[in-house]
Formats: structure tokens, sequence, C-alpha cells
């Protein structure tokens, strides 16, 4: 692996070195860009404190954040390919919610919650690298979205639904194969690449370059990183010898398949052949049957 111009993969740098407060520029940089909207990291939430069963699935957001509005926002990585990858996604926010409101607090004291997923797989057919959902209310027939009016404090108070229920994004990176011209393009290129643009002003990716250096690492560091990055490659490689595997099963078999399924209409078509030349000879129903194993409706069809 040439070192000299990558930096540490994200996935990686979300495990060790960004939960360290003098390192949020980096993450806070991505947020920005992902929200068009400048972004403060107030504190790091580690949601395995939280959890209620050793089973509890949620030990697997990469990190879970609160921002300088009290909001959360999880980020995650994924590599592999999951089968229920929506429905974790849904439960994740889902717990989010509730790990931050206590027993006998207003609902009030709801936390909006954004989603951030990163995945290195194809999550299914899109021709963007990056989709944004949220929650809305639409009207059936007027197609108008519908504003929630609430009474607060004496005053009338306005909000949409967005403000208060979770937003996704889903950053397919290996969908980016362009050159990166704004500061989300140069963010989904170190995303894919671990490329950083010498002299890149997107947010935290100047900060990036200076903190997330692969050679800054200590040899252990290093030893540890570059076995992540092999296991990668290795657990990659498998799913899609695995793949291909199922591919050229999927056609032996359905070779196969051909094959005996256009022996069986070889044979019916010769019983047909031979049943029609013995009506025309004058045998019985009974006997053409008993010749050729036709039904008796088969031979009664013929003409």
């Amino acid at each position: 692996m040439n070192q000299k111009n990558t930096y540490i993969r994200f996935d990686w740098a979300i495990k060790r070195l960004l939960r360290d407060k003098a390192n949020f520029s980096v993450l806070e940089g991505l947020l920005t860009v992902l929200f068009n909207d400048k972004t403060q990291i107030v504190e790091i939430l580690e949601s395995e404190g939280n959890q209620q069963r050793d089973d509890d699935k949620f030990n697997r957001v990469d990190i879970k954040a609160k921002n300088s509005k009290g909001e959360i926002i999880i980020v995650e990585v994924q590599n592999t390919r999951e089968l229920y990858y929506l429905e974790r996604i849904l439960y994740g926010t889902a717990k989010a919610i509730t790990e931050h409101i206590s027993l006998g607090d207003t609902y009030q004291q709801v936390k909006k919650v954004y989603s951030i997923s990163i995945l290195y797989f194809d999550l299914g057919k899109g021709n963007d690298y990056l989709y944004h959902g949220q929650n809305r209310f639409v009207g059936v027939h007027t197609h108008d979205e519908l504003l929630i009016t609430a009474k607060e404090a004496g005053a009338i108070v306005q909000k949409l639904p967005g403000e208060v229920f979770p937003e996704y994004y889903l950053i397919r990176v290996n969908e980016f194969n362009q050159v990166a011209k704004t500061p989300l393009e140069e963010w989904i290129q170190y995303l894919k690449t671990g490329v950083i643009n010498p002299d890149t002003t997107a947010p935290g990716l100047p900060e990036a370059r200076e903190k997330l250096r692969y050679y800054d690492m200590s040899q252990e560091e290093r030893h540890a990183y570059d076995e992540h990055i092999n296991a990668i490659m290795i657990q990659n490689d498998v799913l899609s010898t695995a793949k291909q595997e199922g591919l050229e099963e999927g056609r032996a078999e359905g070779r196969a398949e051909g094959l005996e399924e256009g022996r069986a209409e070889g044979e019916k078509k010769k019983a047909l052949d031979v049943a029609l030349n013995l009506k025309s000879m004058g045998l019985s129903v009974e006997m053409i049957v008993k010749a050729t194993g036709l039904s008796v409706g088969e031979v009664e069809q013929l003409l």
C-alpha cells in the first residue's frame, strides 16, 4: 500500500481518533458539508454504556455525538452488505431517541436524530452517491406539506414534522466516480480513496491532513491499521468470490434445467408425432395411449 499521499481511512479514524475532542473538527467538517450548515460537536456519547441487554444490537454504531443544538448525530461505516440494513438504521435512531429521554420527561424533550451511513457496498439501485430521507406529511389530494401548530409558553409555535423526525443520509461511497470539485465531493473522494487534495479548503479536510497522517501513528498502530485494511480486502474478496460462485452455480443449474426441459419437450413431441401416425392408421385411443404413454385427453386432441 502506498502511504505517501494517503491518509488513514475514515472507518479506522472514526473508531480510534475522532472520539478525541482535539479531533472533533474533522467530523464537524463532514457534517457541515452534509447538512450545508456549520455544525459543532459538543460531546461524543457512548451508546454501549446504555445497553440494557448483552445482546443489544445498538453497539454497532461507530460514533454517536451531540451537536451544539442538543441534537443527536449517529455516524457509522458499513464495509459489507447486511440483509436488513434499513431496519438496522431505523432501530438505531429509535434507540437513540429513547436513550435520551427520561421517564417523567415531557415529549418536548425528544431529541432530533440524524443518522449518517457511510456504505462501502451496493445497497440497491440508484444513480447518486448520496441519498437523503426524512419524514414528511403530504396531502394525498392537495400535495401540500402539513405544518404543525402548537401553543408553547403562551406563544403559537409552528414547525414542520421534518424538524422533529429523524433524518437519514446514505453515502454510497463506491458509486462516486467523478473529479472532486465541491467540498462534498472532496469528502466523498477521501472516504473512497483515502486521498486528500493538498490545496483543499473543504471543512474538516485540512484538519484531517494534519491529524490523520499514516506515519504519525506509532509502529504498533500502523501494524494494527494495516491488518484492518488487509482484513477488509480479504473480506471483500471472499464475498466477491462467493457472489461469483453463486452466479456460476446458478448458470450451471440453469443450463442443466434447460437441458432437462429440452429433453422432456423433445420426448413429448416425439410421442405426439407417433400418436398422430398411429391414429392415422386407425388404432384405437386406448392402444395409442398404451404405445405412447400420452393421456387420453392428449390423444383425443390430435387431429
